[in-house]
């Protein structure tokens, strides 16, 4: 296990974190810290245990020294067809003839 001192730091930035999700999304209802299973294991703690009060630890597969929110709420609904339609917008328009530059000659250093 973690020293005691690591684990409040933890637990605080986890409450801080989850008490911003909610101001920023009302509508949503947080249920989780996601968190990389090397962290998990590395703190001690074990998957699907209650680290706050409503709130379980799930490994997500995330980045190692991050955690992030789980909730109900959908995040990604507008970035999803915005970048549908810019796919789109480029697959059926050609903008002009292409250009084709020759790299210039890449010599070692004496």
């Amino acid at each position: 296990m973690a020293e005691k001192s690591k684990i409040a730091h933890l637990l605080e930035r986890l409450a801080q974190g989850v008490a911003a999700h909610d101001r920023e999304n009302p509508g949503h209802h947080s249920w989780g810290i996601g968190m990389a299973h090397f962290d998990i294991e590395r703190l001690g703690l074990e998957e699907g245990e209650e680290i706050l009060p409503g709130i379980v630890l799930q490994a997500d597969g995330g980045v190692t020294g991050a955690f992030r929110v789980l909730c109900d709420g959908e995040h990604d609904e507008g970035l999803t067809e915005e970048e549908e339609a810019i796919v789109d917008a480029v697959a059926s328009e050609e903008v002009g003839e292409p250009v084709f530059v020759t790299p210039p000659r890449v010599e070692p250093p004496l």
